[in-house]
């Protein structure tokens, strides 16, 4: 499964309530291939994609879009989910639809329904590279104006995004790590943009451990798999309870892995306030390891 799969999948397991489902057909559907009142068309080669937006227009409007499949000349699967005549007025009568231009109607999308009203888009339009070989991500929009709406709405959360023109298409994409990891944790992938860190991670201590010239590749591999593991341990316990929450000793030791991604455990133990040796910064590393999965497992919270 790709990456962009496993974020289309995470997100569609968080649309469960009526206002989250409302707000995720909509950009499906003002993302989506054909909107016109007499007939309304979403096409993805994602089966998740597809499934949902059956899923929810039923919820939403009892009323089961018509499905079909067909195989492309590169040999992927085109999921396609029509829905014609009155059922298509209705689409537009219930959110106010202007079939002469698509636009975000902002009045519709609660400031709380904003993140899974973009999700939505994603799931209509979106893909995003695995990190493991580039950093990018990008919206395929059908329309000029509502690729500039979209690219408004990604900078009023405090993401940078560009767009341009390619082959007739308009594109919205986001490059750099941290831009992209603030637009899957907004459209509710937490998981995927953990991965993400996590493999930002491992090729920055990587890339740091090429340049060491004598280091035995055994104990670089041994170093980094730890570090990648306290700091995943520390994310998550500041995103739940927060490193201010922890005693001095913890929040200092995490602090400093933190901010230095490379520094061996002698080295943050030499850095502390009051230093000591390898092994007391281990033990304190292993209270951070219990608390994390303590959260994991349901306390703590």
């Amino acid at each position: 499964m790709s990456f962009s799969n496993d974020v289309r999948h995470e997100i569609s397991t968080s649309v469960n309530d009526k206002d989250r489902r409302f707000a995720c057909l909509y950009g499906m559907l003002l993302f989506c291939r054909v909107l016109t009142i007499g007939h309304i068309c979403f096409q993805s080669e994602s089966l998740t994609s597809a499934e949902l937006f059956s899923r929810l227009f039923e919820a939403v409007f009892k009323y089961k879009p018509v499905s079909s499949e067909h195989i492309r000349k590169n040999g992927a699967i085109l999921h396609t989910c029509d829905v014609f005549g009155e059922n298509a007025a209705s689409v537009f009568q219930k959110y106010r639809l202007d079939e002469s231009k698509r636009t975000i109607d902002s009045e519709i999308i609660a400031t709380n329904s904003l993140g899974v009203f973009t999700a939505g888009i994603f799931l209509a339009c979106g893909s995003v590279n695995d990190p493991s070989k580039e950093y990018h991500l990008e919206f395929a929009c059908p329309e000029e104006e509502i690729a500039l709406q979209l690219q408004t709405l990604l900078r009023d959360i405090g993401v940078t995004a560009k767009t341009v023109i390619r082959r007739g298409q308009n594109i919205v994409y986001i490059k750099g790590s941290e831009s992209i990891e603030d637009t899957l944790t907004f459209i509710g992938a937490p998981q995927c943009t953990l991965e993400l860190m996590n493999m930002k991670i491992y090729k920055d201590i990587r890339n740091k451990a090429n340049r060491i010239a004598n280091c035995d590749a055994a104990n670089i591999d041994k170093v980094i798999k730890a570090a990648m593991k306290q700091i995943e341990d520390i994310k998550l316990i500041d995103s739940t309870i927060g490193i201010d929450t922890l005693n001095d000793e913890l929040r200092e030791v995490a602090q400093l892995r933190l901010d230095n991604i490379d520094m061996s455990l002698q080295e943050i133990g030499e850095s502390l306030s009051e230093p000591i040796s390898r092994s007391g910064v281990n033990h304190r590393f292993k209270k951070l390891a219990k608390l994390a999965d303590d959260i994991r497992n349901g306390g703590c919270r």
